[in-house]
């Protein structure tokens, strides 16, 4: 059940996800939900309606009814699991909660929203205080909003839509970043992620700290690290982007990236793989561009760093194949 927690957070900030609509915030704003980073709680912190909570938190009901709140994902996709994370409300969390999805174009309003046509991922279930609660959803269908239903009253402090990005292919550019798990690229597989997972390499935006990268631990023997990225779509790649900013004492000393078309090659034959990029010098805390020659389409790139280190991101600007995102995006819609 845990393995799509693996899967990238629809709902987060870090992608643009927020509250359109809740019916009720009166201990703790809905924004909290959306927050990439954990909840956190300091006892005994009261502020002008009660304890400080690090999450969403309504009334207590005195009549019939539930309390409701409307997520934009930030990154539209195929829900594959929820989280709905009680952490720290344990006298106060709701007993029930259910969730729904919509998929709406443009940019609804909560008017809108209310009256769209919902449908069920998580049934009316029962949830444990102080716990993440996790739900698997089974469906192949896009969508562009949830709704979270407690029942009938409490406080949640996160809630996590994982799943796989599904961007609208009409909004996308001819060229842009393949690497990117806004536009559908995801992780494959790594050699170590010991301080840092290598999702946070392909998240949007620019590193805040050492903290926001893929960071292995020390190696001591003779072997390198590496990270495999799924790119969006197969695509033509034209220049490429090794950003280690904030890693000082321990960026990599040189990197190279490697290519291959996972629909004709074998992903763990060498003979397979086509170079991108030899093997070059990287300097600390620094964007580095590098164009890319012409060479073949890849469903997936390899970066490998030598020996180890951080990588704040990595950016892999292409052309991709429109009719398959094309394809991705009717076969969910």
């Amino acid at each position: 059940m845990e393995e799509f927690t693996l899967l990238p957070d629809l709902a987060s900030r870090t992608f643009g996800g927020g509250i359109i609509h809740a019916n009720d915030e009166f201990f703790a704003a809905a924004d909290h939900l959306v927050e990439p980073a954990s909840p956190v709680f300091a006892p005994r912190t009261f502020g002008q309606k009660g304890q400080v909570y690090d999450g969403w938190e309504t009334r207590r009901r005195r009549e019939p009814g539930y309390d409701t709140v409307i997520v934009r994902l930030g990154a539209p996709g195929v829900v594959h699991g929820i989280d709905i994370d009680t952490a720290f409300f344990t006298g106060n969390y709701p007993p029930y909660a259910s969730v729904e999805g919509a998929a709406l174009d443009g940019y609804p309003d909560a008017a809108q929203l209310l009256e769209a046509d919902w449908t069920p991922l998580v049934p009316r279930s029962a949830l444990s205080g102080d716990s993440q609660n996790l739900f698997p959803v089974d469906s192949r269908q896009r969508f562009t909003h949830v709704r979270l239903n407690i029942y009938p009253d409490g406080g949640v402090a996160r809630l996590r839509v994982h799943g796989e990005v599904v961007p609208d292919p009409r909004l996308l550019p001819a060229i842009f970043d393949v690497a990117a798990a806004e536009h559908g690229a995801r992780i494959a597989s790594c050699s170590n992620m010991f301080y840092g997972h290598p999702q946070n390499m392909i998240n949007p935006g620019l590193a805040r700290s050492m903290g926001d990268g893929w960071e292995t631990s020390r190696r001591r023997d003779d072997g390198n690290d590496w990270v495999l990225v799924q790119l969006a779509a197969p695509a033509i790649i034209e220049l490429a982007e090794l950003d280690t900013s904030h890693f000082k004492g321990n960026a990599p000393g040189s990197a190279t990236l490697r290519g291959i078309d996972g629909r004709v090659g074998l992903l763990d034959d060498p003979d397979d793989w086509f170079d991108l990029l030899p093997q070059i010098r990287l300097s600390p805390d620094t964007r580095h561009r590098f164009p890319i020659p012409v060479v073949p389409v890849a469903t997936h790139v390899r970066l490998d760093i030598y020996p180890d280190g951080g990588m704040a991101r990595l950016r892999l600007h292409a052309r991709p194949d429109a009719a398959v995102l094309r394809a991705r995006y009717e076969a969910t819609t």
